[in-house]
């Protein structure tokens, strides 16, 4: 008996582990049987899916999936009308109705009252909505958090993940098309014969989902893979082996999307290796793929060890070329001028480029934003991109992917969240934070409000806290060297380049702190419109968020709320700190509606977050006032570290956790 009950509890725990939640669903876990009919007046692999889905998660009346032409919608578009006691999903092509089947089922987990908002148009404000993986073919990912690749190259072609149609779904949910396979530093052997065919399985099992696929290339392939002595782009040999390569894979690939090309930078080879320039690079590609309605995607983040301000160099690199790419050539730019910091203006070239298409480049993965271990929904950070960049001004849309072999995808349940809301901002960057914050979380977690307001809360919140308790008032760049993960603001390393230090961008002294951009310093605002340059370029017009950017400021000038920058500055980092605090007690507060797995993991990170936030702030205000000599403001909290502690602090490139506990909690 005795040894039954225990073989009984085994049973039960061994259960029990089963069906615990992982975060494996993302935002997929509506479940059920439709008890209604589903059907749909043409029959292809991706209607199939559509109509899958909905029988798999509807719960409504019945559903007609309608191909048909209608003048208010592009090819990709959808309308949901009620008619005759039926819901009608109508699009001009199936991947439209697939977008239309997923919006739908959206609306029945984030919002049941939909029917009496019925019609509903969508249609894409971008044709092409991509991600880009930054994975490499040895199955790392560079500024990757969350496991390796997704891309088993050593089992493709032969064996497919299940992962991959998982992936496709996600996607496909919230309206990604396109795919980006491999890392912007690529390697060649992406474009030989064997990696190919491992790329045409997965075109192959994407392309059901409306997804297509993109490489990006390596510019000096012809020399790797075809052994030329030259990737000269007005080569004719090199032109000769890029049009054979392109035919190859438009021969494996029909729907093939293009290339994506990191050219000149940080080591890359490019046109300007050859004496070229990037338009006469761009121009070779997209020649080559021009026949077959291929794209090139030139990035312009590109910058060189000179003495010119790194937040300047791609507008000085591009801006005379504006107008003499091809009409298939999009230039692709991250969201601000430097790399993807926390907070930034937007990058300069958007709104100087006006006869090349253009396309943002933002990254849902956390690279400078606490990686896989903070909370820090990004919707708030892109929707400031967009108040300045007209969405409508831009061709396309990337997103620098958070993806790996994790079991919940992104390393964080709530990293999940950028994934997603990357993928609805493209679909339509007028969609608030709020209602993303909103439709994901009824979809992934509960839909009782006592669970959405805490949630919501900690979501909208999170961006500011994290710029606040790492870099407010505009500074930037101020991380460990190699990682991008804790503080350093007083990294030195014998021999690096001067743009790769922290201080080439604090610039702090006894006077003061702040990279001055203005017109009496590097003149970086004389690359915006007149407007906000002169708005940027005056200490007293300039926003506070944006001061320590476009300015070098005394660290007893006033601010607006008539403090010193000192004491704002310590209470910016006092208020990071502060926030994670309340976003703890949030999370409590949560308990009674979330599985214990899933609690007790963001629980937990949010104790790494905690830590690292007053890391931060100790780390940055201890070092600071070495130079202001300022005593910290009497209301907030004081550091609990010491300076030389911090500095011993040695995390090493590979290791991406925090700073030995030991440490850290000496002094507490």
């Amino acid at each position: 008996m005795k040894r039954h009950l225990t073989l009984l509890i085994c049973m039960m725990f061994l259960c029990q582990w089963m069906h615990a939640e992982d975060g494996s669903l993302l935002w997929l876990r509506q479940k059920g049987t439709a008890a209604t009919s589903i059907t749909s007046n043409k029959t292809t692999q991706t209607t199939s899916i559509a109509v899958n889905e909905l029988k798999n998660a509807w719960k409504g009346l019945p559903v007609s999936l309608i191909i048909k032409k209608n003048k208010s919608l592009c090819k990709e578009g959808f309308m949901i009308e009620k008619k005759d006691g039926n819901i009608i999903v109508s699009s001009p092509t199936d991947k439209g109705i697939l977008y239309g089947a997923y919006h739908l089922l959206r609306l029945q987990a984030s919002n049941p009252d939909f029917k009496t908002t019925l019609p509903i148009i969508e249609n894409p404000t971008y044709s092409l909505r991509l991600l880009n993986h930054w994975d490499n073919l040895d199955g790392t990912i560079e500024r990757g958090y969350a496991g390796q690749s997704l891309w088993q190259w050593d089992e493709l072609p032969e064996t497919l993940s299940p992962r991959y149609e998982t992936y496709a779904r996600a996607n496909a949910s919230i309206g990604i098309n396109g795919t980006v396979l491999n890392n912007v530093n690529a390697s060649p052997q992406i474009l030989s014969g064997p990696y190919l065919q491992k790329v045409k399985a997965l075109a192959d099992l994407f392309r059901p989902y409306g997804i297509r696929v993109y490489l990006s290339a390596n510019f000096a392939s012809p020399m790797v893979l075809g052994q030329l002595d030259t990737a000269d782009p007005l080569n004719k040999q090199v032109i000769r082996w890029w049009k054979n390569k392109v035919k190859e894979i438009y021969q494996l690939i029909p729907d093939f999307g293009g290339f994506l090309v990191k050219a000149n930078s940080e080591g890359q080879p490019g046109p300007c290796d050859f004496g070229r320039t990037h338009a006469e690079g761009a121009n070779m590609l997209a020649d080559a793929l021009k026949p077959y309605k291929g794209i090139v995607m030139w990035r312009a983040f590109v910058y060189s060890p000179n003495d010119a301000d790194r937040a300047k160099q791609a507008y000085q690199e591009f801006k005379p070329l504006d107008g003499m790419f091809r009409d298939n050539v999009i230039i692709q730019t991250k969201n601000g001028p430097v790399d993807f910091q926390p907070r930034e203006p937007y990058s300069p070239l958007f709104t100087a480029i006006e006869h090349t298409d253009q396309m943002v480049e933002l990254q849902v993965t956390q690279e400078y934003l606490g990686h896989s271990n903070h909370i820090a929904y990004l919707a708030p950070m892109w929707k400031e991109f967009f108040e300045f960049v007209p969405a409508t001004t831009l061709k396309a849309i990337a997103g620098v992917a958070n993806i790996g072999t994790d079991i919940n995808w992104c390393g964080h349940p709530f990293a999940q969240s950028n994934w997603y809301a990357f993928g609805r901002l493209a679909w339509n960057p007028s969609l608030t934070s709020e209602e993303i914050a909103d439709e994901w979380l009824k979809q992934t977690f509960s839909s009782k409000e006592e669970f959405l307001s805490p949630a919501k809360q900690i979501m909208l919140q999170s961006h500011e806290a994290v710029v606040d308790y790492m870099m407010p008032m505009g500074l930037h760049h101020l991380f460990a060297w190699g990682h991008h993960y804790g503080p350093e603001p007083w990294c030195a390393i014998p021999g690096a380049r001067p743009d790769w230090m922290p201080s080439y961008y604090h610039k702090a002294d006894a006077q003061g702190i702040g990279f001055d951009r203005s017109s009496k310093g590097s003149n970086a605002v004389a690359q915006y419109p007149t407007a906000l340059a002169e708005k940027y370029n005056q200490l007293d017009t300039c926003p506070e968020e944006y001061i320590l950017w476009f300015h070098h400021v005394a660290w007893n000038h006033p601010m607006k709320n008539g403090q010193s920058l000192w004491n704002n500055l310590c209470r910016h980092y006092d208020r990071g700190v502060q926030q994670v605090r309340l976003f703890q007690k949030l999370w409590d507060q949560t308990e009674k509606y979330v599985d214990e797995e899933r609690f007790y993991e963001i629980q937990s990170s949010l104790k790494t977050q905690m830590r690292d936030a007053i890391w931060w702030k100790d780390a940055c205000l201890l070092y600071f006032q070495t130079f202001s000599k300022m005593p910290f403001p009497t209301d907030m909290e004081r550091p609990i570290h010491r300076l030389d502690d911090l500095k011993k602090v040695n995390l090493g490139i590979s290791n991406y956790e925090c700073p030995d506990e030991e440490l850290l909690n000496r002094n507490r």
